[in-house]
């Protein structure tokens, strides 16, 4: 082996014991790093606990926050009555167009059936 080679050599093996280092480091890392967002995320189970009884003592809702519900479920209501009323309508135009085309049709042939017997001029 020539120097060239043995010196190619070294440097290859260098630069992948190098880049397995960084790959363990930024690992171990990124292990730290999911711990303290799962921290983040979920809380203790005592501090759910207290959380799920508090929510049971809540007091019920104000007159205005029942009225404002009721508002609520009005309006959408209404809004889902006027989309069906619109589809309806527009089935129902869709219909009507269909039927128009069909006598029309029919009405042509009747005429051409006609002027099959007889010589017509349009």
């Amino acid at each position: 082996m020539t120097w060239r080679q043995v010196f190619l050599l070294s440097g290859f093996s260098a630069l992948v014991l190098m880049s397995m280092l960084r790959e363990g480091t930024t690992q171990a890392a990124g292990e730290e790093a999911s711990e303290d967002a799962k921290q983040k995320i979920f809380m203790q189970e005592s501090d759910a606990s207290n959380f799920l009884k508090r929510r049971g003592k809540r007091s019920p809702k104000s007159q205005d926050e029942v009225n404002a519900e009721g508002r609520q479920e009005l309006r959408a209501d209404e809004l889902r009555r006027e989309y069906h009323e619109e589809q309806r309508n527009e089935f129902e135009n869709f219909v009507e167009e269909q039927n128009d085309d069909q006598r029309e049709s029919e009405a042509v042939g009747v005429q051409q059936s006609m002027c099959g017997r007889q010589r017509c001029h349009f």
